[in-house]
């Protein structure tokens, strides 16, 4: 009875001698040995709003470096474009000029590399803009549509693209009208705006006009 005691013990020490042994294993490996599986999924993809080399598809050959504001996920993301700008524009023309190409890049189609990386755009194509009418500032850009009647979105791409560009006066803001009489507003391109132009109108004062 006491040979067939001490052979039981010995077989059931087996597996416990073994799972100890695994153990000091591990962590002579530096790994600490766990019960409870893991699974951390497959390897990360490309970064969202994030191309991996420039996209030469939507820049022209002759035209002037800008940069435009699109939607990805819930924020605004630059990419860069490519504007045609006469030779030779005074500045006030050269400012619409540059503010309708800037325009007509938002309302474009996102490149299959753009949409690969997430981005979309909220800004509709024939749109127009034009320079200040008698009594507006000089730095007023009207646009076809009025600014109140744009999504946020769209809204928020546009003053972000503008006031960032030489369509403006380079301090974070842009001075638009619409077509009518309504009032001009000096808006602005904030952080909340980028980071969240969903909830976020570009914040905007009123302007005076002749």
């Amino acid at each position: 009875m006491q040979v067939r005691g001490l052979r039981a013990v010995r077989r059931r020490g087996g597996p416990v001698l073994a799972v100890a042994g695994l153990a000091l294993a591990l962590s002579g490996c530096g790994i600490r040995a766990t019960e409870v599986p893991t699974d951390f999924g497959g390897a990360p993809s490309r970064v969202p709003c994030s191309m991996t080399q420039p996209d030469l598809s939507a820049q022209d050959a002759h035209g002037v470096p800008v940069q435009v504001f699109l939607l990805c996920g819930s924020s605004l993301v630059t990419v860069d474009r490519e504007v045609r700008v006469p030779d030779g524009s005074a500045d006030a023309k050269r400012r619409v000029t540059v503010a309708q190409g800037l325009l007509d890049q938002l309302a474009e189609t996102p490149s299959a590399a753009e949409k690969e990386a997430g981005y979309t755009t909220s800004v509709r194509g024939g749109m127009s803009v034009w320079g200040p009418r008698g009594g507006d500032p000089d730095d007023t850009l009207r646009l076809s549509t009025s600014p109140p009647q744009l999504t946020s979105y769209a809204l928020a791409q546009i003053v972000c693209t503008l006031s960032d560009s030489a369509a403006a006066e380079g301090d974070g803001s842009v001075i638009l009208g619409g077509p009518g009489t309504e009032a001009l507003r000096r808006y602005e391109c904030t952080d909340a705006v980028r980071n969240s132009p969903s909830g976020s109108r570009p914040p905007s004062t009123e302007v005076a006009s002749g």
